[in-house]
């Protein structure tokens, strides 16, 4: 997985995803989302757009992310347009979960 990490004008930061959301990259996505928390940030989107699969892991890293922006009352967005990545989403009963968007104009609103 690879993930590139932004800052726009607006001090929110952009975390693209892309790859496969396993056990090894949940743990690295975990690690590179605590740095930034601990730099106070914000506000903070994550692009799940690239992301082929996604599995329990990958899951539960962002539900850790979610609950870990909620206590610091930093506003969390994934986007995530319509595929198999939103549809493991809604079969795991998470989709309401988190606020999920289509594409970064909306994310950004």
């Amino acid at each position: 997985m690879e993930i590139k990490v932004q800052k726009n004008d607006d001090d929110i930061f952009l975390m693209e995803l892309s790859g496969s959301l396993d056990l090894y990259s949940s743990n690295q996505l975990k690690d590179t989302f605590i740095k930034l928390i601990e730099s106070r940030i914000e506000r903070i989107i994550i692009s799940l757009k690239d992301v082929d699969t996604i599995n329990s892991s990958g899951i539960g890293a962002l539900i850790f992310i979610s609950s870990t922006t909620r206590k610091f009352n930093c506003p969390l967005v994934l986007i995530l347009p319509d595929g198999p990545i939103l549809r493991v989403l809604e079969a795991a009963r998470l989709k309401h979960y988190f606020k999920i968007v289509p594409s970064m104009k909306e994310a950004i609103t």
